[in-house]
């Protein structure tokens, strides 16, 4: 019973911690790790010294001593861990403890919502994946030393799977692996912990279990993604904030994203997230307080001296995912968004923690800001009315190519507008260079690199200008969305229906000037549309209607001075993607398939045995009929000791299951024939009495049973047979 005890406790932390790794791929390894393994070993090692310690009384008692004796010590060991202060001697849990872990699980969900995988590891991130897997380690703890196999298999199924799942991540075939030996194991420990089907374990035969779900998880897992499509699913996109491409580069062919109709002259620029906080290496996308669409996004950045128009732009989402709805500047409104998505008042966007835009059909109604050429000239980049991170430790020549380039410019919307110049003017658009060159990424270096080579794709410009202009003192970030799309033939009442492509992901540049707000540019060689404000001679002292980033007029697909969103040179380039990562969700498919086939193989070799075994019946083979029936007893954890007779096993479900006696009498004769019959007659169909005696037994036990014997069929493990298999003739 000892040994017993240790097993199932080691199997229980086993359990936890083996769903734990696939975190580490979208989480860097730190804190979090540590406080995970303490936490999983205290309960285990809290329970195990807390069942020996009341052996002796009833089992249901022990577990509640066990129960509690283990949220006791993960509350201390959690507290001393991960929130000492305030703490009883920074061991013993306080009310100001529980509300520091309610702060800091509130600041981690802010962290996944508004962050990009891998997330660095913090103290709110070990805080929230600490308490959850403690739960997770208390609940497989005791579902293990009951013997609850299959909901420990379900619970650490769908744990594990979640950052694949959720991230749109490839395949952790590595994971399924581990994951199928620990199911066999699982079911191994519950089926030799069974008292009522006393049978010997064999490791050789139960590993050969193991091995075909080993197969199951190569087969399936990894298998499918070589293939193109699957049947009726159609090409997505998922999107997130993340600016590190690397091998994101590699996008599935283009397809169509959204589509928008505006009052506008031409479509909007759509922004989904700003990235300010950069750390020399990669910008992070900005977070902030939320609050209710219904809300609204908070007060104006613009004087009333400053010219607006209102546009209400449509936008429906047809082949993209993500947390973030694609908006216009500056948003204003939202209408026909389900409930769940919320306002970010620091930057105009819509995100929300369970949505998916998937499928959206909304209108924004927007305000348009408009200032004058003399209006922006007049006014300053000073510091934004939200905490901006400027980037420090930067290479001297980013600082002195800023200087050069806007060496004759007088304020500083010229000094801008010379940046935004010099890089469509000197440069070259590229998504294959910066890979081969080794200079792919936006960090300080990366930069330091595009500038000497001049070529690249959005977010090198994007983020060589924002540093250059971070060095200027300007507050500036960086912007990721969609370029307008393109117009189609279609028509929404009198409005031009305009289509956007995947391969218009986009990033760009913006910077705050006093009395204006948010003013976005467009650096990127060859695409979108350069910033330009019209003088107030031209317009009347109303400045122009520019669409984002401001222009004197909309982006078209006639020839113009300057490149429009409609002229995209990606279209002849092989691969790439461009500012937001681009991935394909077939991944997700390939892992809950994974995930299917380690779950459900036990069953549906189960199935297939049995459906064998009913067409023997069928042709009259009387041992086969006998040995489904036996299994079907060990599956539902009846007595099937090798003791009895035929006779007796028949008598006894007869008496105490009420099975059909007539039917159970068929199946007894025919076997009793084939034993011992020097000529045995043709016992007949024999499937129809099993059928009759095998729904008896289910239809007694309930429903709870039959779905155990399905899931997690004991019978599948060894067991010692006679030739009767089971039982003595």
């Amino acid at each position: 019973m000892r040994r017993r005890a240790v097993s199932g406790a080691a199997l229980g932390a086993a359990a936890t911690l083996v769903p734990m790794w696939p975190y580490t791929g979208v989480i860097t390894p730190g804190r979090w790790t540590f406080v995970v393994v303490v936490l999983v070993a205290v309960i285990a090692l809290t329970g195990l010294a807390a069942r020996s310690a009341a052996a002796r009384l009833r089992r249901g008692t022990r577990e509640l001593i066990a129960l509690c004796a283990q949220l006791a010590a993960a509350g201390m060991i959690g507290t001393a861990l991960l929130a000492p202060e305030g703490a009883g001697f920074g061991l013993i849990p306080t009310s100001a403890t529980v509300r520091v872990h309610g702060i800091r699980i509130q600041q981690a969900l802010d962290e996944i919502v508004n962050g990009s995988a891998p997330l660095a590891a913090s103290v709110p991130l070990a805080t929230l994946l600490g308490l959850s897997f403690a739960v997770v380690a208390v609940l497989v703890d005791h579902l293990v030393a009951q013997r609850l196999a299959l909901l420990a298999v379900l619970l650490t199924t769908v744990v594990g799977a979640m950052p694949m799942l959720v991230t749109f991540g490839g395949v952790n075939i590595a994971w399924f692996l581990l994951h199928a030996v620990l199911v066999l194991l699982l079911l191994r420990t519950a089926a030799r912990g069974d008292r009522d089907s006393p049978r010997e374990a064999s490791f050789a035969v139960a590993m050969t279990v193991g091995a075909a779900s080993v197969a199951g998880a190569l087969i399936v897992a990894p298998g499918l993604p070589a293939a193109e499509t699957l049947p009726g699913a159609g090409a997505a996109l998922t999107v997130d904030a993340n600016l590190r491409l690397g091998d994101d580069l590699r996008r599935p062919r283009e397809t169509e994203v959204l589509t928008v109709v505006t009052t506008g002259t031409a479509a909007p620029y759509l922004r989904m997230a700003t990235l300010s906080r950069f750390d020399g290496e990669v910008w992070r996308p900005d977070r902030s307080r939320l609050q209710p669409l219904s809300d609204g996004f908070g007060g104006a950045d613009w004087t009333e001296e400053i010219a607006t128009t209102q546009e209400r732009t449509s936008i429906r989402v047809l082949g993209m995912s993500s947390s973030r709805l694609p908006v216009p500047y500056a948003a204003e409104e939202v209408f026909g968004v389900a409930s769940g998505w919320s306002a970010m008042p620091l930057n105009r966007t819509v995100i929300s923690r369970g949505r998916d835009a998937a499928g959206s059909d909304y209108t924004v109604e927007a305000t348009v800001v408009t200032p004058t050429l003399e209006q922006i000239q007049a006014a300053e980049a000073t510091a934004a009315p939200v905490d901006l991170q400027p980037a420090a430790d930067l290479p001297p020549v980013i600082a002195e190519t800023a200087r050069e380039v806007t060496a004759g410019a007088q304020n500083d919307y010229d000094r801008l507008i010379a940046l935004q110049d010099w890089f469509r003017s000197a440069f070259s658009y590229s998504l294959e260079a910066p890979v081969e060159e080794g200079f792919d990424g936006t960090g300080v270096e990366a930069v330091e690199r595009f500038l000497q080579e001049r070529t690249g794709y959005c977010i090198h410009f994007a983020g060589a200008f924002a540093l250059m202009a971070q060095t200027m003192d300007m507050p500036v970030r960086i912007v990721v969305g969609y370029l307008p799309g393109n117009p189609t033939d279609q028509q929404r009442g009198d409005d031009t229906v305009y289509s956007v492509t995947s391969d218009q992901l986009h990033a760009w540049p913006e910077v705050f000037f006093s009395g204006i707000g948010w003013v976005p540019f467009e650096p990127t060689a060859t695409l979108g549309v350069p910033t330009a404000f019209a003088p107030a001679s031209t317009t009347g002292g109303t400045g122009g209607t520019p669409d984002e980033p401001g222009q004197e007029q909309g982006p078209t697909t006639a020839p113009t001075t300057g490149p429009t969103a409609g002229q995209d040179p990606r279209a002849d380039e092989a691969g790439g993607g461009d500012a937001l990562r681009t991935v394909d969700p077939r991944p997700v498919t390939y892992t809950v398939l994974g995930v299917l086939a380690v779950v459900l193989l036990p069953a549906a070799v189960r199935a297939v045995r049995r459906l064998v075994r009913f067409g023997r019946a069928r042709a009259g083979d009387a041992l086969a009929a006998w040995r489904e029936l036996t299994d079907t007893l060990v599956d539902l954890g009846l007595p099937a000791t090798d003791a009895q007779t035929v006779r007796m096993r028949a008598a006894e479900l007869v008496e105490e299951r009420g099975v059909d006696a007539a039917a159970i009498a068929r199946l007894v004769d025919a076997l009793e024939q084939a034993g011992y019959a020097r000529n045995p007659r043709d016992a007949g169909d024999l499937a129809a009495p099993l059928r009759t005696v095998l729904r008896r037994l289910g239809g007694v036990l309930g429903p709870v049973a039959r779905i155990r014997a399905l899931m997690m069929p004991r019978s599948l493990l060894p067991r010692i047979r006679s030739r009767s298999d089971g039982a003595r003739v």
